[in-house]
């Protein structure tokens, strides 16, 4: 064999090697369903909200959705940012309030690991503000606020309006 035809044997086996270990994990037969009553679970009462039409000459517009831990052990959310610039979320358990917390990118996200008990709920206050975007702004919206936690998945609750000047 030819040093050519080794370097390309030796390519292919190192990239199947390569997709064989990159592969997703493939359920486990032993695997007795989802873990979700043994586990925490985070979810929303409402996971979206409509303004409807809103002024940027009204200001702020503000909602407050509910997210609870569904599951039998405690989860820990460990950071919330939203999608814009334009919006905002504070995260509110018990009489704790943490944030306000923006986009990733416009300031710090810090790592908040808060701990919310089995069956306990928080409430996420979520402010648009729909004149930072200025005269572009203008037309429908959605923003996202991003929920990350020990559970899982990010939760992601979204807002949507139609601006007007």
């Amino acid at each position: 064999m030819n040093k050519t035809t080794i370097t390309a044997i030796g390519a292919i086996i190192v990239l199947g090697a390569v997709i064989w270990f990159a592969r997703p994990d493939s359920p486990d037969a032993t695997d007795s369903g989802p873990p979700s009553v043994l586990s925490g679970a985070l979810a929303a009462e409402e996971s979206s909200f409509d303004f409807g039409a809103i002024s940027m000459a009204g200001g702020n517009v503000a909602r407050t959705l509910t997210i609870k831990n569904t599951g039998e052990s405690p989860i820990t959310i460990t950071k919330v940012y939203t999608s814009c610039m334009c919006t905002t979320a504070t995260l509110k358990i018990g009489e704790r309030t943490v944030g306000p917390f923006g986009m990733p990118g416009h300031g710090l996200v810090p790592r908040i690991d808060e701990a919310l008990e089995p069956k306990e709920e928080a409430r996420v206050e979520v402010v648009f503000d729909p004149a930072a975007h200025g005269p572009a702004g203008v037309g429908r919206i959605e923003r996202l606020v991003f929920i990350e936690n020990s559970a899982g998945k990010p939760l992601e609750l979204k807002i949507s309006a139609t601006v007007t000047p």
